[in-house]
């Protein structure tokens, strides 16, 4: 009876031990997830149990995901489809309005008729969607492409003979680095309304969404403070953007649209994309 009762009591600590178990989650420095940020910075996270892992990337915490470093990321649809069968959206964050672009130091005109353009990106990410969009867009033949793959912090220190036909592309908040050197946007999401390029938190499939209710209510008062107060909120997230001036920030601000409280209309595009919707927290 004695060892009947040990077995049990060993039993309820370890799944206690799984209850309390902190859930990691992979996320980079994309000025729409700094909702996170601020959350994490107020301390909210830590009660629902919850670990930001700071990444360089969008294709780094996809694999931090794959490898099991982490529970759930943050990222767009295109980084979901590489882990679909794994993961499930389970609160949307915002929608890209100017904030993934392309960048270069020549005109349009003039890269339509180059044969030669070094492409600077991250290949596994919504980077190389937004590149393809723009290269069918004006007709450009990727034989005429020279790919070069990095981070984003590491992509401005790679850049090299300026009288290159070069393209970025780039997102907030790294688009500042190349535009400090003489870059311009020569394509965006703002520009190219018919790309659709949402944000999302993703979570392993094993966690029932109903735990995470909780940092979907952060979410939503953080988003909140950002849109009435976003200097306070700037002075709490400054350590995550250490190239931005507040100004930069505000600007960046523009280039997005949250949806964490999506409209009908943006439902039925999400549906037809066949991006699952039954999963997020209301």
């Amino acid at each position: 009876m004695k060892k009947y009762i040990l077995y049990i009591l060993i039993v309820f600590f370890f799944l206690g031990c799984e209850e309390k178990k902190e859930i990691k989650l992979a996320v980079n420095s994309w000025i729409g997830y700094v909702p996170l940020f601020y959350a994490n910075e107020k301390g909210w996270l830590q009660k629902s149990g919850i670990k930001l892992i700071k990444t360089n990337s969008l294709g780094e915490s996809v694999s931090l995901y794959k490898n099991g470093f982490v529970d759930g990321l943050a990222s767009t649809q295109y980084e979901y489809l590489q882990i679909s069968t794994k993961v499930k959206p389970i609160i949307l964050l915002d929608k890209s309005f100017g904030g993934d672009m392309i960048l270069s130091n020549k005109s349009i005109d003039k890269l339509v008729v180059s044969k030669d353009i070094t492409a600077y990106l991250e290949i596994g990410s919504v980077n190389f969607l937004l590149l393809n969009y723009f290269l069918k867009s004006h007709n450009i033949s990727m034989n005429n492409i020279n790919l070069i793959s990095s981070n984003q912090k590491q992509l401005v220190q790679m850049l090299s003979d300026y009288n290159n036909d070069i393209i970025v592309v780039t997102y907030s908040p790294y688009d500042v680095n190349f535009k400090k050197l003489g870059f311009k946007v020569v394509a965006s999401t703002k520009t190219d309304k018919n790309l659709l390029i949402i944000d999302a938190l993703f979570i392993d499939k094993k966690f029932d969404s109903k735990k995470f209710i909780s940092l979907k209510k952060y979410v939503d008062i953080a988003i909140k403070e950002i849109q009435t107060n976003p200097k306070s909120v700037f002075k709490v997230i400054r350590s995550y953007y250490p190239n931005y001036t507040y100004n930069e920030f505000k600007k960046a601000l523009k280039n997005i649209k949250w949806i964490n409280n999506p409209d009908r209309e943006l439902l039925e595009e999400l549906k037809n994309i066949n991006f699952p919707i039954e999963y997020l927290i209301k």
